[in-house]
């Protein structure tokens, strides 16, 4: 039955201190304010005021239906927030996995939203199929609260309109009471992670009697992301279904429930209505939400399709479950255990280790399941720096080199199956290579090539910071770094992971070749900068790298390689070019590049990191110290934080300034680290960055791309190469330090 209430305003409230939050920065949350949770398939952010603001559905690159961190008024979100207006929040991640809580505080009391997108239990029969849906889980655990609900999604980054239907559930007899304690199970799981009293005989719950039913337009677009020959990419890019909001209510104790109502209510600079709720609850009460794309969609398809009418009921079962507080718990549940299982594979055990396993549950979660593809950043368009440089971009894409960056990262923490994972999809990549034998520098989350840039100018950015760009322009850029990245993890995963096989190495061989043929280009470096091309000394350094990894794998496995001293000629002479051409005599420093010859690139420090050079080449360590010189000195860094270069001297074809870069601040780390065999202050040095590099994390140890003058976060979030370069820091810093550890004077 369709609600035949009048749409109505939101909810008259007064000034709240979840609304301050917002208030300093014109409606908009800063960026370290944000938690991840997801599934392996897509992701959402989750503010400290309990509010969705970002979200793509189904898939990481799919169009966003929540998107309020890049328009604070059309952009769509799914808050529950307490109407306290004292109220505080807190947030933090249950033990070892991805599930985020949220909780907030007041005199009155204390409640917890608890998010997750559910993963299925490991070996587990009856849980062995994902649940694609958002769950938020609201409870009350002292005293009492009350909360206001807002759901306005924005199909299509904020682009199609919707129609809105509230109506009742399906089955009548659902929205009973029933006994709940005695179905549950009393688990370790639950007596640890959920306050829900199960012993409580009392206990009643029931799914909510109503649902709202959000339904997009069909879409009319011939712009931007999914307009390509890969139907794969096609159907994720423009994937817009209906959703519904659904709601399970439990009460403890026999009393009363909390009363959940939905209300249609208009969605000021919406393309359609909302809905929202305000309700009370008490101590030991719960009320579970469920927002998922309505599988009776899909349903309408197989039938179309020719589907018996068995396989459709076993689909509807499968993923049309009947609701309950029981299920919802088991969802839960196995999302816990999924994750848990997952991290107790880690064999990292050094100093920083819980900021490592974030680290590591980051990427994890950054992974595309079905390719083993891992994504730059679940964002687009969070601007590297306020204002209009323009510095905007969208990094919901795999790039080779921040995907081998991955790959070693894994494989560091003896998280191996992730790296096999990933390697068979850059075989894939490489069966499948450019006309001229080479690799795009980046490709979709299914491989597909394309994925054209566009403007949205119907949002007004991330503070207003446009343009808002969906799409990647760079991805025909030539950046020859990529090869030298791959081959170090390739080389990396048959030392510490698989031997390669054959056919594994032909692909490596031809990289190789490629290599040699085309290392004397200039290409638009590891920065991907906009303007001309040039000899960067990064990428000349990596393709040393490629060739010599190639040449390792020969020597080590006898690999048949016809052209091997070809491959040793190429790199010993490229070796003795970038000596000559990237270094600066008279400023005793290597160079951003050839044509650059008086300007610092902190991408440099990876020398050592690469085995390049030692850390403790006097030409390498005069470099490193004119990096950690502050900008106004010539040098790169501020406040122990690294900047990639001087944006305002270099010309990478845009305007204005950005913060700090973490990657390159974790590199001299690591690079000092390397250099202090021959001085052991610099050791202790690294660890003091790491320290104060780890304090710049948020609240739930994610990191941003950048970091501004005044510590907060830039660019997209979270950012997988900053987290990538935490665990290599963190690993290798570790390990000089456990090495130059005093003797024990007993």
């Amino acid at each position: 039955m369709s609600c035949n209430c009048p749409a109505t305003g939101a909810p008259n409230r007064k000034l709240r201190l979840m609304d301050g939050m917002r208030e300093l920065l014109d409606g908009y949350l800063p960026i370290e304010q944000y938690g991840l949770i997801g599934n392996l398939h897509t992701a959402a952010m989750v503010g400290m005021d309990g509010s969705i603001d970002f979200m793509c559905w189904p898939e990481f690159d799919s169009p966003s239906v929540f998107c309020r961190l890049l328009d604070k008024n059309k952009g769509g979100h799914f808050a529950i927030t307490p109407t306290h207006p004292a109220a505080t929040s807190k947030q933090q991640y249950l033990p070892f996995s991805n599930v985020l809580s949220t909780k907030f505080l007041c005199e009155d009391g204390v409640g917890v939203v608890t998010d997750f997108m559910h993963r299925p239990r490991p070996k587990s029969r009856s849980h062995s199929h994902m649940m694609p849906w958002l769950v938020r889980s609201v409870e009350v655990i002292r005293g009492e609260m009350t909360f206001d609900l807002e759901c306005f999604p924005a199909f299509d980054y904020a682009r199609t309109s919707h129609t809105l239907e509230i109506s009742e559930v399906k089955d009548a007899q659902q929205a009973k009471p029933k006994r709940h304690a005695s179905e549950a199970e009393n688990s370790v799981f639950q007596s640890v992670f959920m306050h829900w009293d199960i012993t409580d005989q009392n206990a009643e719950s029931f799914n909510g009697t109503e649902r709202a039913v959000f339904t997009p337009e069909k879409l009319s677009h011939t712009e931007g992301l999914g307009q390509t020959s890969n139907l794969a990419d096609h159907a994720a890019q423009t994937a817009v279904s209906p959703m519904d909001l659904r709601y399970i209510v439990g009460c403890m104790g026999g009393g009363s429930c909390p009363l959940v109502k939905l209300t249609a209510t208009d969605h000021p600079g919406g393309l359609g209505k909302g809905v929202t709720s305000q309700f009370k609850m008490l101590e030991g009460q719960r009320v579970f939400f469920v927002l998922r794309a309505i599988p009776d969609v899909e349903a309408d398809k197989m039938r179309a399709a020719g589907a018996a009418e068995e396989e459709i009921a076993a689909y509807m079962a499968k993923y049309d479950p009947p609701m309950s507080m029981k299920y919802a718990e088991t969802l839960m549940e196995d999302t816990l255990l999924y994750w848990l299982g997952w991290i107790r594979s880690c064999t990292y055990f050094g100093r920083w280790l819980e900021n490592v396993e974030r680290s590591a549950l980051i990427l994890k979660l950054m992974t595309y399941e079905p390719t083993g593809a891992v994504v730059a950043a679940v964002t687009f368009s969070l601007p590297e720096a306020i204002g209009d440089s323009g510095r905007n971009w969208d990094y919901r894409f795999t790039w080779v080199r921040d995907s081998a960056f991955t790959m070693y990262a894994f494989m560091r923490l003896g998280l191996n199956k992730e790296a096999k994972h990933y390697m068979e999809f850059v075989r894939r990549l490489c069966r499948e290579k450019n006309a001229d034998g080479g690799l795009q520098i980046m490709y979709t989350l299914r491989g597909g090539r394309e994925m054209p840039e566009l403007v949205l100018s119907h949002l007004e950015g991330y503070r207003g910071c446009a343009p808002v760009r969906i799409g990647n322009g760079a991805a025909d850029h030539l950046q020859l770094d990529i090869y030298g990245e791959l081959l170090d993890a390739v080389y990396l995963y048959n030392k510490f992971s698989q031997p390669l096989s054959y056919d594994e190495w032909v692909d490596v061989r031809a990289l190789v070749d490629y290599v040699c043929d085309n290392y004397n280009q200039p290409d638009m470096g590891i920065w991907e900068v906009r303007g001309r091309r040039q000899n960067f000394t990064y990428s000349k350094v990596q393709c040393w790298v490629a060739i010599d990894r190639g040449l390792r794998l020969v020597d080590k496995r006898d690999f048949p390689c016809h052209d091997k001293e070809r491959w040793r000629q190429t790199r010993d002479s490229l070796y003795e070019e970038i000596m000559e051409r990237a270094w600066n005599n008279e400023l005793e420093m290597f160079t951003q590049s050839y044509e650059n010859s008086e300007m610092l690139d902190a991408a440099v420090l990876a020398m050592p990191l690469v085995f390049f050079c030692a850390g403790t080449d006097p030409r390498f360590v005069k470099t490193m110290r004119r990096i950690m010189l502050p900008p106004h000195r010539g040098g790169l860094t501020a406040n122990n934080l690294v900047f990639r270069y001087n944006a305002v001297e270099t010309d990478d074809g845009l305007s204005g300034e950005e913060g700090t870069f973490s990657l390159c601040t974790f590199w001299l780390a690591e690079a000092l680290s390397r250099a202090s065999k021959a001085d052991i202050t610099l050791l202790y040095k690294s660890q003091v960055i790491i320290d104060e590099m780890i304090m710049y994390g948020n609240h739930v140890g994610l990191f941003s791309e950048e970091i501004d003058k005044s510590g907060k976060h830039l660019g997209n979030f979270p950012q997988a190469f900053t987290h990538i370069a935490l665990i290599s820091a963190a690993y290798n810093v570790n390990r000089a330090l456990k090495s130059n550890k005093p003797a024990s004077s007993s």
